[in-house]
């Protein structure tokens, strides 16, 4: 549990706002139960009881898109990701997740082939070893590289083959990990449906996916800091930004990692070289859907900031900031357009 809340802590930091009109009160609830992280809903209303009967419908939200996109688990009334994942012949699913299959295979495209959800005979391999050295640290050992090449054999996603909601896996030994995309895309979703509901004026942050659902209730912008990935007391904050019925999605090789002789191997795992990618300490992507937003921060964390640049022009109204391991700061064209300065 003290993991999962670190998670959550160490990528963005709501900064407290205050003067809200009307008698609006800022209310805030938690769950530990989706995705393997901390979900916070922020949300300003008049009573509490309001806000107590959107947050429980918000997490059921989470609870159903867990259920579908979970690699993890089996459910007697669910076919999922998991079914996907042990089927020996096609399988029939919700349109939910042959939806979120095409914008998977969409954003394979878009990215020059970084985001792979077709990568779980990989990435399986390093959760495993990384498991067992967070649990032994003095037995964390690295995968072998030729276990990480034989299972890199199965990872086409052209393997994945989707026909209306059938799914079809053509390769018997791929498997799917859509950890780089679901959690984003399920917050996404959850946004819209809100909007559909009347639900806004509420901030949802899913392990760092940041989704603003409408405006504070005093029609200004929500405030929000991205933590100083160098976890500096006297300089907290690397960034502080307004955002406006955006995203603001951040993936850092700060966050989730285990020690080998030393060195901190962390979890985002270049598909090229089969090890966690480097260069960068932090990636955060300003956009219109956390969807987008989860997807790219995982993929500009596996190419240079040239090939990142060029990627980025796939994508309208989305902005980039990278931390570089040595503590050098890159931005594309209009983040800065999102930044302000903190009174101290």
């Amino acid at each position: 549990m003290k993991r999962l809340i670190s998670l959550i802590l160490c990528v963005i930091f709501i900064i407290p706002i205050t003067g809200c009109k009307d008698k609006y009160t800022k209310y805030t609830d938690y769950t530990f139960d989706y995705f393997d992280t901390v979900i916070s809903i922020i949300g300003y209303e008049k009573n509490e009881a309001d806000f107590k009967r959107n947050s429980e419908k918000i997490k059921l939200k989470f609870s159903e898109y867990h259920k579908l996109y979970t690699i993890y688990s089996r459910y007697d009334d669910t076919q999922n990701i998991y079914s996907i994942n042990n089927a020996d012949k096609p399988l029939e699913v919700e349109h939910p997740i042959t939806e979120m299959l095409e914008f998977s295979k969409e954003m394979y495209t878009l990215t020059n082939s970084k985001v792979n959800v077709a990568l779980g005979s990989v990435l399986s391999i390093w959760h495993d070893y990384r498991s067992n050295g967070l649990n032994n640290p003095e037995k964390a050992e690295l995968p072998p590289m030729d276990k990480l090449l034989k299972a890199n054999e199965h990872t086409d996603i052209n393997s994945l083959v989707i026909d209306g909601n059938k799914i079809t896996l053509n390769d018997p030994q791929i498997s799917l990990d859509v950890g780089a995309i679901a959690k984003g895309y399920a917050a996404e979703k959850t946004a819209l449906w809100m909007k559909e509901e009347g639900i806004t004026g509420y901030l949802l942050n899913a392990g760092g996916n940041i989704r603003a659902v409408g405006d504070r209730p005093d029609g200004k912008s929500w405030k929000i800091g991205l933590e100083n990935p160098d976890r500096d007391e006297n300089n907290p904050y690397t960034e502080y930004l307004e955002i406006s019925n955006m995203s603001v999605v951040t993936s850092g090789s700060y966050q989730r990692f285990y020690t080998v002789n030393g060195k901190n191997y962390h979890h985002i795992i270049d598909p090229d070289t089969l090890m966690p990618a480097t260069g960068y300490k932090m990636i955060s992507v300003i956009t219109e859907s956390s969807a987008v937003g989860d997807a790219l921060s995982t993929a500009l964390f596996c190419m240079d900031i040239d090939e990142g640049k060029k990627v980025l022009e796939n994508f309208e109204n989305t902005y980039v900031l990278w931390v570089k391991d040595n503590g050098e700061k890159i931005y594309s064209k209009g983040f800065k357009d999102f930044t302000f300065k903190e009174d101290k």
